[in-house]
């Protein structure tokens, strides 16, 4: 960043100059370019750029000193508010698609956009409010003329060229005139996030070992290692250092580490098979041709291996089209099989492991078994040498060469994978659960040799009393404890493992001609299908593809989306999820969604990202792990030099009888130090919070509800107070009309020619309002031509203003279709419209004559006083008890004159009511946070049952009021589906979004809500209380087990003659270990709330209180906490005008915001 910042500094003083950039070298991708493109376009005076690493291209740059005044002008406007880049995306397509602007650049890291209108069509203030009612914070910060010309002769051009293609060095030389200068390459595009495939870990310990050596790499941001998807997440500068040496440094480590992520999310990535390769030049050959095309970002082809690694995007190129690039260069190219993600998730490389490790230390094991039973358990010889059977020499006996001979190819076999993980651990100076093993079995087993050995040798009398048995049994247990771990681990995942299964295997590829018949059907390979192909779907074949029905009808089980179990119909028009099954009709689908752009790899990749990443509670065991294993081995140590103290300082003589007092305190100190190493289990604290986690996002997944990880998941939990967004969210989201009056007499402006002229204006609006009204006028005209229109401007918040022309022709064409039917009730597909004639005003018809134009002003009562309308007291009478109702009213006038009000409503959602209550009986505080006008809040407030109300917030006020709610140390979870509720999604402790609203908000949140069902919030947060309180319980027993576990390892209890043996412990800890998964799996059986388990008797006396108006709500305007409404138990109508009346006339006594009819929520 700082060369760049030099380098502008020193193009901005060398304007007159010839500026030439060359040998921009360090441009490694696209990202690299656009870049630079974006830094150079910050310079004031640069009005045009284009940057590209494309070697066969010189781009040029004009750096204009002089610019011309013209129509566009240039405004830098600050944005605050922007959480990521899908906020600075939405923003520069939202903004940026309207009729005229001419450009947009925001840039999220400086808080600012740079936007170019067109001054006849917009003002600054206009392109401000733009931007705030997409719930930003927007300021004008400066404005200047803008100018398309490039002029020669008064400027100065600069030519960025990248002569090698993709360069390798870091360096790019300036020169102006005879002056030069070098800059490195920025690293705002060089951070870059990969997901790396780790096999070989075992418990927290390799968890934090490779955090911490990783971690200190040169160039590695953060680390993220996840034990139970057998994964981490690398955030590191590419410039530095490169992935592939990242995943040599893990394996280095003593892990086996894979690259199992590109980093590229907008990008798809194709593994072929390839035949044909003879040499380099094959190599060569594909890769330039295949790189060549457009779309195609990188080509990689192994000679050694056959195979080639591409990566495209899917809007420009699909997989066939690359295949046949490949096979028209004479090569045969076939899909890669790639179940290895599969493998890793039911973890059955590691289970086929121990497994193997069980069988070999069993077939040793239970000899050893036999032989401890029969010598030590019937016998006594350890402790009675007269009974003891000796061969060769007294000093040693049957029994102990027998556990000899058993013992050690259990040591050396058995447990090489214990020596081999704790070799590589030793060698880089970390310890893990696997050297506490290797520890106490070496440990066991060095001490038998040498106390045999050494009693040979010196002709003892007797064998000595060994730890041969120890060996087999720990390793045996142990084992055993890690087949049954990671039998379990795979259960964990079940529930993303059954996710991925869903998808199909194969599509039919269907080409027709253009009457639409069928001219012929292929059988394909699903990860061939490129978006837009025709493809046939059977009953009972799960669909290929995210796409929409071109013909057919049918059912879809889309249960594993939604959680509904309920088939959804399928017709023409209809959108179908990738995954789902069809019913019982054969449709034709034309896909928009392909690859991982579908719903059901974007669930999947949501998964696994929650999966791997960590709750807050299992940072700490982390760092409790770190050191647990150093602490267990000093433990150890210490239990050792304690026993042996003891032993000659305390001990009875009765424990020397037959024996050599030396020989009973050194077995005796060395069992117990034995023991303490194989009980102590770091596994079952480092299992404790992941395998709940993941048996929690999984069962989440399942039922629609997907969280973003651990924290999300964890701090639901804490919550105290959940904010409501109103529209979309309480409500469905698709406001409707349901009141009409009319203000003028039908002899003076006919109905048709009125909503003519009304649906024409509101048909060049993308306001819901305006979607509302066209709608409502397309179905009762049966239309779909409107009337022309002439200088149309909206205002945010407002209401629009135009000139509506030709309105004779437009009837004509209905007319002649079918007039529409006139009647006090007009009945439409989607609810009946009430109609009522007021005619208040007397207009002569002569005002409305269409053979001029007609001004058309629609909006709010500020908007009409703007425009010269004037309203008088019968009009705001019946739009205050149209809103009293919970209507949003606007105000139509046509050439000066009001002749109608327009009523829309948006409907409750049906278990909006159910959800709040369910809420409310949790303790929780529930609010209602919208734009809409106070008293449309406050009805839908008193329908659902929400008390408190925040209305007529400004979209950028939202996040304000989350954080003022932070502040008086409230837990707060966001309820939303709109772009601006983004920043208080983001702001919130938890951001709950459902995901039929924007991309931003799904963005933006930490849990998203599949299915457009608030009881699925409910649901949510009882989830997390489920899983926060498994995490506790698992967390508890780990701690307990360890706690009180190692001292009676150590002999702590051993004066009430309570001990253990060594394969004693190895059993309990391998028991542990199992036992926390086991825990944790007990999620499967959570249950989520449903309408039907929620509803009681309680609650439908509660909805008969909603159904009377027995419901106070407190109405707050902006961020303001005065009470400025407080609906009471059934008030009075006339008593609710008066009140509304008073509040109006004491309005402009209180700084508030004044309300905005059509303020969206």
């Amino acid at each position: 960043m700082a060369d760049h910042m030099k380098l502008f500094n020193f193009l901005s003083q060398q304007t007159d100059k010839e500026v030439v950039i060359t040998d921009a070298k360090g441009m490694s991708s696209h990202s690299s370019a656009n870049n630079i493109q974006d830094k150079v376009c910050e310079v004031e005076e640069i009005c045009q750029t284009n940057v590209s690493n494309d070697h066969k291209k010189d781009n040029e740059k004009y750096l204009n000193k002089n610019p011309i005044t013209s129509k566009f002008q240039e405004a830098i406007i600050e944005i605050k508010g922007m959480t990521c880049h899908s906020c600075v995306n939405n923003i520069e397509e939202t903004i940026g698609r309207n009729n005229g602007i001419k450009s947009i650049s925001v840039s999220l890291n400086k808080s600012q956009g740079r936007i170019v209108y067109d001054t006849s069509k917009w003002n600054i203030q206009m392109v401000v409010e733009l931007v705030t009612d997409m719930g930003f914070d927007a300021q004008l910060l400066q404005t200047q003329d803008y100018s398309e010309e490039k002029l020669t002769d008064q400027s100065s051009s600069v030519l960025l060229k990248n002569d090698d293609g993709i360069c390798k060095s870091e360096e790019f030389t300036v020169k102006i005139g005879k002056k030069k200068a070098k800059f490195g390459p920025t690293n705002d595009d060089s951070i870059e996030k990969r997901t790396f495939s780790v096999e070989g870990m075992t418990c927290a310990s390799c968890v934090a070992y490779i955090e911490r050596n990783i971690g200190k790499l040169k160039g590695v941001h953060s680390v993220v290692v996840a034990l139970m998807s057998s994964k981490a997440e690398v955030v590191y500068d590419s410039l530095v250092i490169a992935a592939e040496h990242i995943a040599d440094e893990i394996s280095m480590l003593g892990y086996r580490a894979t690259i199992i992520d590109d980093g590229f999310r907008n990008h798809s990535v194709l593994n072929l098979l390839i035949t044909g390769l003879s040499s380099g030049t094959c190599v060569q050959r594909i890769e330039s041709h295949v790189v060549a095309r457009k779309g195609v970002e990188s080509c990689s082809v192994s000679l050694a291996a056959s195979s080639a690694k591409i990566e495209y995007t899917p809007t420009f190129i699909g997989p066939r089209d690359i295949i046949k690039i490949i096979e028209d260069l004479g090569y045969s190219a076939t899909i890669a099989c790639h179940d290895e993600q599969l493998k890793r998730l039911d973890h059955s490389a590691e289970v086929a492991k121990w497994r193997t490790s069980l069988l070999v230390s069993l077939l040793f094991g239970i000899p050893v078994m036999g032989v401890m039973v029969y010598f030590h358990w019937f016998l006594h010889t350890p402790m009675h040498p007269e009974v003891q059977t000796p061969v060769f020499t007294p000093a040693l006996s049957l029994d102990n060469l027998i556990l000899f001979v058993l013992c050690t190819p259990v040591q050396l076999f058995g447990g090489k994978y214990f020596y081999l993980q704790s070799w590589r651990a030793m060698k880089h100076r970390s310890a893990n659960m696997d050297v506490l093993i290797v520890l106490a079995t070496t440990t066991s087993y060095l001490y038998s040799v040498t106390v045999i050995v050494t009693a040979i040798i010196l002709r003892w009398p007797s064998s000595p009393m060994t730890f041969f048995d120890v060996t087999p049994m720990l390793i045996t247990f142990v084992s055993l404890g890690r087949w049954l771990e990671h039998k379990a681990k795979g259960k964990t995942s079940e529930a993303l493992t059954k996710l991925m299964s869903l998808q199909a295997k194969e599509a039919v590829l269907v080409t027709r001609d253009d009457d639409g018949r069928i001219l012929s059907e292929e059988s394909i390979d699903v990860e061939l299908v490129q978006r837009g192909d025709l493809l046939k779907v059977v009953p009972g074949a799960k669909i290929p593809a995210d796409g929409i029905v071109v013909d057919g009808k049918s059912a879809s089980d889309e249960s594993f989306v939604t959680g509904e179990s309920m088939p959804v119909v399928k017709r023409e028009g209809s959108t179908v999820i990738g995954g789902s099954i069809n019913q019982h009709g054969t449709l034709l689908i034309q896909t928009t969604h392909v690859g991982q752009e579908t719903t059901l790899a974007q669930i999947v990749r949501l998964v696994e990202e929650a999966q791997t990443s960590k709750a807050p509670i299992q940072q700490t065991a982390d760092r409790i792990a770190g050191f647990f294993v150093p602490m267990v081995i000093g433990l150890a140590i210490l239990t050792l030099i304690v026993r042996i103290f003891v032993g000659f300082y305390i001990m009875d003589a009765e424990y020397t009888d037959k024996r050599t007092k030396m020989e009973v305190i050194l077995k005796r100190a060395f069992e117990a130090a034995i023991t303490v190493l194989a009980i102590a289990c770091p596994c079952s604290l480092g299992l404790a919070t992941p395998t709940a986690v993941m048996v929690g996002t999984g069962i989440g997944a399942i039922n629609g509800i997907l969280i973003k990880g651990g924290e999300p998941l964890e701090m639901a939990h804490k919550i105290t107070t959940v904010v409501m967004d109103k529209t979309g969210t309480v409500t469905k989201g698709h406001p409707r009309v349901v009141v009409i009056h009319t203000l003028v007499l039908e002899s003076s402006l006919s109905l048709l020619k009125l909503f003519a002229a009304v649906g024409s204006a509101e048909s060049n609006s993308e306001h819901p309002i305006a979607n509302s009204i066209t709608s409502f006028v397309k179905e009762w005209f049966n239309t779909k031509e409107w009337a022309s229109v002439r200088r149309f401007h909206a205002s945010a918040g407002n209401g629009i203003v135009c000139e509506v022309r030709n309105i004779d022709n437009m009837l004509l064409n209905i007319t002649e279709k079918n007039e529409p039917q006139i009647d006090s009730t007009i009945k439409l597909s989607n609810g009946d419209v009430k109609l009522i004639k007021n005619g208040h005003y007397d207009i002569h018809e002569h005002i409305f004559d269409d053979k001029k134009p007609l001004r058309v002003v629609i909006g709010n009562e500020r908007w009409m006083t703007k425009n010269g309308v004037p309203v008088d007291e019968y009009v705001e009478n019946l739009i205050k008890m149209e809103q009293i109702a919970g209507h949003i009213s606007v105000m139509c006038a046509i050439n000066g004159y009001l002749v109608a009000i327009i009523s829309i409503a948006d409907v409750v959602k049906d278990e909006s009511a159910l959800a709040v209550w369910a809420l409310q009986r949790m303790n929780i505080r529930v609010i209602l946070l919208t734009g809409d006008n106070a008293r449309t809040a406050e009805a839908t407030a008193r329908q659902v049952g929400i008390r408190e109300v925040f209305a007529e917030v400004l979209p950028n006020q939202k996040r304000i009021k989350i954080e003022q709610l932070q502040e008086m140390k409230e837990r707060v979870a966001m309820v939303g589906d709109g772009i601006n509720d983004s920043p208080a999604l983001a702001s919130a402790d938890v951001g709950i979004a459902i995901a039929a609203g924007s991309d931003v908000a799904i963005e933006s949140a930490g849990i998203v809500l599949v299915k457009n069902d608030l009881i699925d919030v409910v649901a949510a947060i009882d989830l997390s209380k489920r899983t926060t309180r498994r995490i506790q319980l698992n967390f508890l027993f780990a701690i307990l087990y360890n706690v009180i576990g190692i001292p009676i390892a150590a002999g702590v209890f051993m004066p009430w003659n309570f001990t253990i043996q060594p394969w004693m412990a190895a059993a309990a800890m391998a028991l542990s270990s199992v036992s926390v998964v086991a825990s944790s799996l007990l999620l499967k059986l959570y249950r989520k709330p449903t309408q039907q388990s929620l509803a009681c008797a309680e609650f439908y006396k509660h909805q008969a209180r909603l159904a009377m108006g027995d419901w106070p709500v407190a109405v707050h305007r902006g961020l303001d906490d005065f009470v400025v409404r407080r609906s009471l138990s059934k008030l009075s109508f006339s008593s609710i005008i008066s009140t509304i009346t008073s509040m109006f006339d004491s309005q402009q006594s209180i700084n508030r915001i004044t309300p905005l009819d059509r303020s969206v929520s």
